[in-house]
């Protein structure tokens, strides 16, 4: 779809705004051109002595009256139209939000936050202008240069008209080499404007590795070329949109130095009157906005060009992982993975190869392995973040797939090793998977999670922000406000990602004896633990070892000891590692 069909389609939808708006522009229009007629006839009148005081302050009442009517119709087709436009800049993000919010992880592994950011912002507001002060513009533009022109023509002098338009050729011929030019420009721009908004991100996502690292100067001067480079592009498409101004000053001060010669001429020669030659005067310096509003349009065009460009593609992605399911119930029952494999894109090697695991409700599995071995692949797999290429995996009796995918995800409480927290309070962060829980639920949660203890040395116990990210807490802090917000639902299965990693091993085993307690009270409730630590999966009813995205080994703690492989020969060393750091 092309910008001009995008706008098309909004002025379809809003159609009577823009109607309303167009024959308030059209009645300004006409009273716009009606006003040097009207002057001209009262100049003529005054020179022949036709108007006394009364009919001339008649006269004069009626062009006040007609000036004031203009600027209410202005008014009036200003708030019809702006209000359109910004409910396309407000659908467009609205669309670039749930676009991204349904999109997978392998997409945003392709894209860059601070491109994003600008196409919300930038971009979408490139657009709203094109549909609001472009429309305006061309609209009103070309009603007033139509009557102008027709005026001139028709209403004082064929003759001197065509003398006054002989310069606008050229002004056309202008035109077209600046717009070219400015569409260059204006998507240079916006592309220097991310990396710019990308850099920024970064440096304050990352400013504490920066500080620690003393990289401060040298992210300065990266940030100062970005910037440099960002305002050299703006100001080229800058540039090229002031070049329409020379262009039309150059065109506007040729036809009116033909009309003084010409109207002049005819004047002299008694075959055009004063009144006539100052109303084809006024007309011409009507047409100024008309040939401004042609450049300010097309300027505005082609950076609407450029910005749906780059906003298109991300609005009509495909999905990485696509929601067609028809079940809006979520899943129930025995978990089946049979047989799955799976490869990353650009990846020679699978990351997971004949992946078979069953979860009965009530169920504890350990996921552990070496490092790269798949264990967060499977995690992912479950989510459907990611889907089997091979083999299935079924839920309640029905494929993940036949699930809708907000379906699928209420049936599961996620806790990546890495969990995310909103620049909230620790009690708003929490209760963010189930926003309707009292405060007496939080802390029951962050109690299971062994995190209210700290909570409560904070200056403002659970009212107490995190700043960005969590910024202020620890990563075990962060790690069990995460379980905390897991723990606050009663979704049938608990997914924790080495969501341990970041807490020592007494209190991961608080944690685990508290998880245990609850899936005693809630025997329908199933969880599955990733993690490098062994002692997380100790209690676990079956484990699973992985290794390059294979299972070498599976059974409980004590089978796996038996067995004398890896799992063995890992706890063995974790164990005496743990006896070391207690001497």
């Amino acid at each position: 779809m092309s910008l001009y069909q995008l706008l098309a389609q909004f002025i379809r939808q809003h159609w009577r705004q823009y109607i309303s708006a167009g024959l308030m522009l059209f009645a300004v229009a006409v009273m716009t051109v009606l006003i040097p007629r009207r002057v001209g006839m009262i100049i003529d009148g005054m020179v022949a002595g036709r108007f006394d005081n009364t009919a001339l302050m008649w006269e004069l009442s009626w062009l006040l009256g007609m000036g004031l009517a203009i600027y209410f119709l202005r008014v009036g087709w200003r708030t019809q139209l702006f209000t359109a436009s910004y409910k396309l800049g407000m659908q467009l993000r609205t669309r670039l939000y749930e676009r991204l919010s349904v999109q997978g992880s392998s997409f945003f592994q392709q894209q860059r936050t601070g491109d994003l950011m600008a196409l919300g912002t930038n971009d979408a507001d490139a657009i709203e202008l094109a549909a609001g002060e472009a429309a305006l513009a061309g609209f009103d533009g070309s009603m007033t240069f139509a009557l102008v022109i027709g005026m001139m023509l028709l209403g004082v002098d064929w003759r001197l008209a065509l003398a006054a338009l002989l310069p606008f050729p050229f002004m056309a011929w202008a035109f077209k080499h600046i717009t070219h030019h400015i569409q260059d420009a204006s998507r240079d721009s916006l592309d220097r404007f991310s990396k710019l908004n990308d850099q920024v991100q970064e440096t304050l996502s990352g400013v504490r590795t920066l500080r620690a690292l003393g990289l401060e100067q040298r992210s300065a001067a990266q940030f100062a070329e970005l910037a440099e480079n960002a305002a050299a592009a703006s100001l080229n498409a800058q540039r090229w949109e002031a070049a329409y101004e020379p262009a039309v000053g150059l065109s506007l001060t040729a036809a009116g130095a033909l009309t003084l010669g010409v109207g002049g001429y005819l004047v002299w020669h008694g075959e055009m009157s004063i009144g006539a030659l100052t109303s084809f005067s006024m007309y011409l310096g009507q047409l100024i906005w008309p040939m401004f509003a042609a450049g300010w349009v097309l300027s505005l065009l082609e950076r609407g060009k450029a910005a749906w460009a780059r906003l298109e593609p991300v609005l009509m992605q495909e999905l990485s992982v696509n929601d067609e399911g028809k079940l809006d119930t979520p899943p129930a029952g025995n978990l089946i993975v049979d047989n799955v494999s799976f490869a990353y894109p650009g990846q020679t090697r699978p990351a997971l190869q004949g992946i078979s695991l069953h979860i009965a409700p009530g169920q504890t599995i350990g996921i552990v392995g070496p490092t790269g071995s798949g264990k967060s692949s499977v995690v992912r797999l479950l989510l459907r973040q990611i889907e089997a290429e091979q083999g299935h995996v079924a839920w309640g009796g029905h494929a993940l797939a036949d699930y809708k995918l907000q379906a699928l995800r209420q049936a599961i409480n996620w806790v990546a090793q890495e969990p995310f927290l909103f620049s909230a309070s620790i009690a708003d962060n929490i209760s963010l998977s189930n926003p309707a829980a009292t405060r007496a639920e939080v802390m029951k949660a962050a109690e299971l999670a062994s995190v209210d203890d700290d909570i409560q040395r904070f200056p403002y116990g659970y009212d107490t922000l995190v700043g960005e990210r969590g910024v202020t807490l620890s990563g075990g802090q962060k790690q069990r406000v995460a379980i905390a917000r897991a723990l606050l639902t009663a979704s049938p299965l608990l997914l924790l990602d080495d969501a341990l990693s970041a807490v020592d091993t007494q209190t991961e085993t608080h944690i685990l004896q508290h998880l245990a307690e609850l899936r005693q009270e809630h025997p329908e409730r199933s969880a599955v633990i990733v993690s490098h630590r062994l002692s997380a999966v100790l209690e676990a009813n079956h484990i699973l070892v992985l290794r390059e995205g294979k299972i070498i080994e599976r059974g409980n703690h004590q089978a796996l000891l038996h067995l004398n492989g890896w799992y063995a020969t890992q706890w063995r060393y974790q164990q005496l590692e743990a006896s070391l750091d207690a001497a």
